[in-house]
């Protein structure tokens, strides 16, 4: 007994010393979206790769308003490869942060709703970085299929400037715009 009583108290103190490691800020994100701007379909450039998306290819998400305001999501992908079975997943967001518009939740379940945060977003919308306050999960979206490479080099390093493991990044395989 003393000594499973020891090794809670070691637990305790190993917990305890945790607490005072150092944190990250908080992931910083815009400070106003336009959502009519934002609506629309976004190519997926890039992500941290979650389960949700294993064999994801030529990703996209469509967004438009619905009549209650909460934000309609309709997620499409091919399978494998490029001509591969084609996937969809339709699920609805809402803003949690009115002041700025660049905190959502969004749920493909009922019972699940992720964070959405906008962390970059380009002057025309033309381009969004999306990740949330765990930076567990990471977008890099575009109006076009493609993105010029010196802007995604800079979109990485203000990324890992924000605490993101960039590590497991993957380049999403998208058909050229047309």
């Amino acid at each position: 007994m003393r000594k499973k009583f020891s090794y809670a108290i070691l637990g305790l103190f190993a917990l305890a010393g945790c607490s005072h490691m150092p944190q990250p800020p908080e992931v910083q994100t815009v400070e106003h979206v336009d959502l009519k701007r934002y609506l629309g379909t976004w190519y997926e450039i890039a992500t941290l790769p979650a389960w949700f998306e294993k064999d994801a290819v030529a990703v996209t998400a469509d967004y438009s308003l619905n009549p209650d305001g909460t934000v309609k999501v309709v997620n499409a992908c091919r399978r494998k490869n490029l001509d591969g079975p084609k996937d969809v997943a339709n699920g609805t967001a809402r803003v949690v942060d009115t002041v700025s518009n660049a905190k959502l939740k969004v749920s493909f379940f009922l019972w699940f709703a992720g964070d959405y945060w906008i962390m970059e977003l380009g002057k025309d919308y033309d381009y969004a970085v999306i990740g949330g306050p765990d930076r567990q999960y990471f977008w890099i979206l575009s109006r076009t299929a493609t993105m010029n490479e010196t802007l995604y080099r800079a979109i990485l390093q203000r990324a890992a400037g924000q605490g993101y493991d960039l590590s497991r990044l993957r380049k999403t395989p998208q058909r050229p715009s047309i």
